[in-house]
């Protein structure tokens, strides 16, 4: 590979794609195997997620898990701990390495995983103490539950809390520096498949993908479009579909509503606001497509994340 080689991804279909790179990257091989040896080493979880999944307490799951954190999971998906944790890295820069310390003390981290200084995936690690477990420390973190309003066993937690894994800062900086190196191999990886899909796609296709990042938000025609590209309707579609695996129209929804998840996720914009705005005309379409394709309607999903927003 070239250093001079870029790839230039459209800004309105940038979410799909970096989705789609997470998978694949998680799929490789040399990701499983560090997965592996990673988790086998520290005894800490690893996920590789995408940009558009935030960290909830249950996010990273393994054999690994922190039992406290396994028994957070299923008390309450939207409770306060999640939000907590999430409002704290979305302050922070994504750009950057963050650690953040959950309520209950635990050290959580997230590296970016970058192609060309753009952020397309996090790996994530944590659920891990910094100093040794106190019991005044746990009647504290029992005294928030019960604030935020969940029920617990509080014998069970406090049993999880106690053998939870503990490291020293040094060390825990030192696990974090391994990801940091591993995020840049990663890096170098998904810029070659980056690369391999913009080329092996047809002038034709690129062109239409174009169409759709700068259109996104207006009614797309597909006869308007195949004029645009001087192009039959029966030559891109057919053309668009051995290249992508999708129709057209399907590659438009899911464009869409991968954006729409990503605004669900960073604005508080009302669930109709968000439906327009991606390019559907009507609402009822929105929610029908939007529940097809992520298996929960846009008002579950923004539920789902902890984050309350407007009502629709």
């Amino acid at each position: 590979m070239k250093k001079s080689e870029t790839v230039i991804l459209p800004e309105a279909t940038d979410t799909l794609r970096m989705h789609d790179f997470a998978q694949q990257l998680s799929r490789s091989r040399i990701y499983r195997d560090y997965e592996h040896a990673f988790r086998k080493t520290t005894k800490l979880p690893l996920e590789l997620s995408s940009i558009d999944v935030p960290w909830k307490v249950d996010r990273v799951q393994s054999e690994y898990t922190n039992p406290f954190y396994a028994i957070l999971a299923c008390t309450n998906k939207n409770c306060g701990a999640c939000q907590d944790l999430q409002r704290k890295f979305i302050d922070a820069n994504i750009s950057d390495t963050q650690t953040v310390r959950c309520f209950a003390g635990f050290a959580n981290t997230r590296v970016p995983v970058k192609v060309e200084e753009r952020v397309i995936a996090f790996l994530q690690t944590g659920q891990v103490l910094l100093r040794t477990p106190s019991t005044q420390r746990f009647q504290k973190i029992v005294t928030q539950l019960i604030r935020w309003g969940i029920k617990i066993n509080v014998a069970r937690l406090e049993d999880a809390y106690f053998h939870s894994p503990v490291v020293s800062p040094g060390v825990y900086g030192a696990i974090v520096r391994l990801l940091e190196i591993f995020a840049g191999h990663l890096g170098l990886i998904a810029h070659e498949i980056m690369l391999h899909q913009v080329n092996g796609d047809s002038p034709i296709v690129r062109r239409a993908k174009d169409y759709v990042a700068r259109h996104q938000s207006e009614p797309i025609s597909l006869a308007e479009l195949c004029r645009t590209l001087n192009v039959s309707t029966f030559h891109l579609c057919r053309t668009f579909k051995r290249s992508t695996g999708l129709t057209f129209v399907e590659y438009m929804s899911r464009a869409r509503i991968e954006k729409a998840k990503s605004m669900l996720h960073r604005s508080d914009l009302l669930v109709s606001e968000i439906a327009y705005e991606v390019g559907f005309q009507t609402i009822t379409h929105f929610n029908r497509v939007f529940r097809k394709l992520v298996g929960h309607s846009p008002t579950e999903f923004r539920s789902r994340l902890g984050i309350s927003g407007r009502e629709p």
